[in-house]
């Protein structure tokens, strides 16, 4: 069949978030919504042409169809080859390791990350780089401008790719082929990894829970875990990939994993109780009787990853989102390397790996991953887990009071306000920014106020300027408030007030977190007037 030019219209609301596009379902079903935005893609990034394309999804509603219009409108716009996980399903970390392995010129992921999947619920498609990474802020803001000045579409119409069977096809001039989404992460995996530690772990009666959510590691984990490591069956549940994700929230915290929480803190927990996401790209770690927060969990394979086989070089640097509790400064600042804060975005993190400056880093969202690829990553962190406990012979626990006995511990909270009003939203912020000049020097209670502030980025590698990151009221080492409006949601504002509390007294160090931080959350009600501008009572959700 022929490649053909379809006239269409644009759409003005193609501009992309945090990670690519999201959308409720029936928006991306909408005529030439989907087709559109592809080709406001492959119009702005030229190199594409003649080139390898990686293609993959999390496996929610929509997803085959999406993948069948994408490789159609390649082929109209002259790649000349695509990988595609078996089933149309590739993690996110592991489209990215392709991306890299293959020496493609991108990759196209169609996930919504962590949000409801279904008919009803959110889609999503980001565009990764030839290095892996997320598209810069610059790529994506022209490739919004792109959208919204299309007039045609180009298609290769006929012919459809068969998702399910191995090997190779051809689609029109441009060959397909369809590969194992487990085989090439799992070989990158047993590279950085003691496989042998860790089976013997195993054989020595440790156990693991991991609760892949019905979304898309739950192959990768089977594979990984109980095939490769010798795992029991049963340490992976809800491991079949649904397009509902099982009716569930398939993100990963105390609240949307509660059964896994349970388990942990019940009386025949498991040694190590994991969870990923939607997309495979987020984490939660507990053991027995212990939730280790995102930031500490960073922290604390910063202080143990020299002790793994892909990284006794030791490491380069370490980087935090900016509203990451500051527990891996103080392993930073123990290691001798740098430390870096960036603002939230897998992305800022990119250039940074690229240029050699880090070996780890991570964001309180649940997301940790090292210098093998451009993405968070839920399984390496799972992995990396595994490996530090079977090295040191230590439970979770005591890994944990360790560290805090040796660097302090930071009581860390977000507590999310999702789907307010755009007005409600904006006049928090707005009232909070209005009195960023004159708090610095303030006592509020048991703190002093040294930085009151706006976040901006000046990224080392290119200099490249961000702004409007979230505002910060500090007190010094002692806590920090933070708030920004996220850039993940699909309707409505989530505004998110972040709480950070420094102790580093010994009888402090094993409090619950809610006691530890209930001045601070009394502090941000004074400051910020979160309740009385937007009505709620109550966080959403508190993580």
């Amino acid at each position: 069949m022929a490649i053909r030019e379809i006239s269409t219209k644009p759409y003005l609301d193609q501009k992309s978030g945090t990670a690519g596009l999201r959308k409720k379902v029936a928006v991306f079903q909408q005529p030439h919504y989907l087709e559109n935005f592809l080709q406001s893609i492959f119009d702005c990034v030229p190199e594409l042409r003649g080139a390898t394309l990686v293609i993959g999804g999390d496996g929610r509603y929509y997803n085959r169809t999406a993948i069948q219009t994408a490789c159609s409108i390649a082929a109209g716009n002259g790649v000349a080859r695509i990988v595609i996980g078996q089933g149309g399903l590739l993690s996110t970390p592991a489209a990215s390791h392709l991306i890299r392995k293959r020496g493609a010129q991108g990759g196209l992921l169609f996930t919504a990350s962590h949000n409801p999947a279904g008919p009803d619920g959110d889609f999503g498609i980001k565009f990764n780089v030839a290095g892996g990474g997320q598209a810069s802020e610059g790529l994506t803001n022209r490739i919004y401008e792109a959208s919204k000045q299309l007039a045609r579409y180009r298609v290769h119409e006929g012919g459809q790719v068969d998702l399910d069977r191995r090997g190779l096809q051809t689609l029109g001039g441009m060959e397909v082929e369809v590969i194992d989404c487990v085989d090439d992460y799992s070989q990158l995996m047993q590279q950085l990894f003691d496989f042998d530690r860790i089976r013997d772990w195993f054989r020595r009666g440790h156990t693991l829970r991991f609760d892949a959510m019905h979304a898309v590691t739950g192959p990768y984990a089977e594979r990984i875990f109980v095939e490769q490591l010798g795992a029991p069956l049963l340490s992976v549940q809800n491991a079949s990939p649904l397009e509902d994700f099982g009716g569930g929230h398939p993100d990963p915290n105390l609240i949307y994993a509660k059964p896994l929480v349970d388990l942990a803190f019940g009386p025949n927990g498991p040694d190590l109780a994991a969870a990923s996401d939607g997309d495979g790209d987020r984490n939660m770690i507990l053991g027995k009787d212990i939730f280790i927060s995102p930031g500490d969990s960073l922290a604390m394979l910063a202080a143990h990853l020299h002790e793994l086989p892909g990284y006794r070089r030791g490491l380069a640097g370490l980087a935090r989102s900016m509203p990451t509790c500051r527990a891996a400064d103080k392993v930073a600042k123990a290691l001798a390397i740098p430390l870096y804060e960036t603002p939230t975005g897998w992305k800022f993190f990119a250039n940074l790996l690229d240029a050699g400056k880090l070996t780890l880093c991570g964001e309180e969202s649940f997301g940790t991953s090292s210098d093998h690829a451009r993405e968070k990553d839920g399984v390496w962190a799972v992995l990396a887990w595994l490996n530090v406990l079977a090295v040191t012979g230590l439970p979770v626990k005591e890994i944990a009071q360790r560290h805090w006995k040796r660097f302090g511990r930071h009581y860390y909270a977000r507590h999310d306000y999702d789907e307010l009003p755009g007005p409600a939203a904006d006049s928090v912020m707005q009232a909070l920014a209005n009195q960023l000049a004159e708090l610095p020097g303030r006592r509020l209670g048991d703190y002093t106020v040294s930085e009151a502030d706006e976040f901006s980025y000046r990224d080392p590698v290119d200099n490249s300027i961000a702004v409007n990151q979230g505002l910060r009221v500090i007190f010094g080492d002692d806590a920090r408030l933070i708030l920004r409006l996220s850039g993940t949601g699909t309707k409505g504002s989530t505004l998110r007030l972040y709480l950070e509390r420094y102790e580093t007294r010994e009888s402090a160090l094993n409090w619950e977190a809610r006691d530890a931080l209930a001045p601070l959350v009394n502090l941000a009600d004074r400051i910020m007037r979160i309740g009385e501008l937007t009505g709620r009572k109550a966080p959403s959700v508190i993580t």
